[in-house]
């Protein structure tokens, strides 16, 4: 019998891979860190696995964060993390674009999309003129 997978594991191993993805660490990079494979990353993030109390404090002191913020109790809870999902999402089409990306299936598909969006990125950055 397969078990149920609390929504509130889920909502942490969200917050998790927010924080990971915001300092730029691979899930290899963090299972490193902490001890763990980057296959037990994966499940934390998923809400797959839940967390020890032990595990969930190295990971907030790799974020220099709290576990209260992990926990998305912390009303000081990382800033930085919280305003990047704001900013991103507050941007033109952003919603739209994560909502079509949620809607393809194949991986080889999200993967080849990501690589598109980000070489468009770079284009535009190199474009840019200097302000004035």
């Amino acid at each position: 019998m397969p078990k149920d997978i609390d929504p509130f594991d889920v909502r942490i191993g969200q917050r998790i891979r927010a924080y990971r993805l915001n300092r730029g660490l691979s899930q290899s990079a963090l299972g490193n860190k902490i001890g763990v494979s980057f296959q037990q990353i994966q499940k934390y993030e998923r809400g797959l696995n839940r967390i020890g109390v032990g595990r969930l404090k190295k990971i907030a002191t790799v974020f220099e964060s709290s576990v209260s913020a992990l926990l998305d109790e912390d009303d000081k809870a990382d800033a930085a993390v919280d305003n990047l999902l704001t900013e991103v999402l507050s941007r033109p089409y952003a919603v739209r674009m994560l909502w079509a990306f949620d809607a393809i299936d194949d991986a080889n598909q999200r993967h080849a999309l990501v690589h598109f969006v980000e070489s468009m990125g770079r284009m535009s950055r190199s474009t840019r003129r200097p302000a004035d």
